[in-house]
């Protein structure tokens, strides 16, 4: 097998093809939008899990160059009280430091560097089917145009056209909160940056996050009734920063910022795809938020694709055939990605506070134990695998 066909050059899919490319793979990458970016407004946390990815991608340094470094995490009651301050997975290194940026800025850094290792990438391809055969796979599009490959992936996103041919009547489902992004250069805050701020809020989670050049990064997860669909098709930047500081203005650090901030606000819904969901059909494969999406309360979503892109190219690489390649990829990926679609979303739905929240230590995710090994380039996949199944 030597030709890959990648749907989706966000995260996922970007990601995706540098692995491929690094494990010597013929890769291609679709992408149905003009431009690099399909969401510029909202913004992101990179964990270290998601860094260490990177780095066995060769990929650290066109990230550290966008966004800055968090290296705490601090908790604040409602009114601005601390109540933990505690350190942020690895911040001792300074390639496996938490990370900030716009989604943006971090697909157009990925995209740009798949470019730069000689991959190709095609904008405005919009997907219109997938056809499976015993010995390819054929991708058509909009255009007219058809590409095969030995094997298609599906990063592709939330609203995964991929996914609609391999799980046809799957969509994502609200898991109980809106989620609201926004920035400013005013708001009443002392802190330096380089610190996550989380704060209980009376009606909302809150959190923020300060720039090197003072710019506040916010957001706000309110629970209710999702933001109507209208609303999100016409932007009301305003009347959104209006209700928000209405909902938090018995908090005195969240109303203050939401009110010095700009139209430069964006709102979204906090959803998840249904754990169980298959991810395979032939030769066609769903990674990231297409084959897992989770709500965003735990953070993960683009480092959990991260990882998605280097355990798929070594599994891949590491397995002598197709089916059992993909094999090992579900089997190294669906526990992990799962727990942390069942974790968000019960801290999006109220059931289960995060435990951060009390300053204690992360909880451990499945996985957490081998994913140093597995994540490392120059180990054998299926043989940590095996290893692991047997410790077990």
């Amino acid at each position: 097998m030597t030709r890959i066909l990648v749907i989706g050059g966000g995260i996922a899919g970007s990601a995706t093809a540098l692995a491929l490319h690094k494990a010597g793979l013929e890769v291609t990458v679709h992408e149905a939008h003009p431009g690099t970016a399909e969401d510029i407004g909202a913004f992101l946390t990179l964990a270290s899990n998601g860094m260490r990815a990177l780095a066995q991608l060769d990929a650290s340094e066109v990230v550290t160059s966008r966004g800055f470094p968090l290296r705490t995490m601090r908790v604040l009651d409602d009114q601005g009280g601390e109540l933990a301050h505690v350190p942020l997975g690895e911040a001792d290194d300074t390639l496996l430091r938490y990370r900030c940026l716009r989604r943006g800025e971090l697909n157009a850094a990925l995209q740009a560097e798949a470019v730069r290792r000689g991959i190709g990438v095609s904008h405005g391809a919009r997907l219109v089917s997938v056809e499976n055969g015993p010995d390819g796979v054929s991708a058509r599009f909009a255009d007219g145009s058809v590409a095969t490959g030995d094997l298609l992936i599906g990063a592709d996103g939330l609203n995964s056209a991929v996914r609609r041919t391999v799980v046809p009547g799957t969509e994502p489902v609200y898991a109980g909160q809106s989620v609201y992004y926004g920035y400013t250069r005013t708001a009443p805050v002392a802190e330096n940056t380089g610190h996550l701020t989380m704060v209980r809020g009376s009606a909302a989670a809150f959190g923020y996050a300060v720039s090197p050049d003072g710019e506040v990064y916010w957001f706000a997860r309110v629970g209710g009734d999702p933001v109507p669909a209208e609303e999100l098709a016409h932007p009301t930047p305003s009347r959104w920063r209006e209700h928000l500081v209405a909902l938090l203005g018995k908090d005195a650090t969240p109303a203050g910022i939401v009110s010095a901030s700009t139209d430069d606000l964006m709102a979204t819904h906090a959803t998840e795809i249904p754990p169980g969901t298959p991810w395979r059909s032939g030769r066609t494969l769903l990674i990231g938020d297409a084959a897992h999406a989770a709500s965003p309360a735990t953070g993960q979503g683009a480092s959990m694709a991260l990882e998605d892109a280097v355990i798929l190219a070594k599994s891949l690489r590491d397995t002598p055939d197709l089916d059992s390649a993909l094999t090992l990829y579900e089997a190294c990926r669906r526990p992990r990605v799962e727990h942390n679609i069942t974790a968000s979303g019960e801290i999006s739905r109220g059931t289960r506070p995060p435990s951060r929240a009390a300053g204690g230590p992360p909880p451990q995710r499945p996985g957490d134990d081998t994913l140093t090994a597995r994540l490392d380039w120059h180990r054998d996949l299926h043989a940590d695998a095996g290893n692991a199944e047997q410790a077990g």
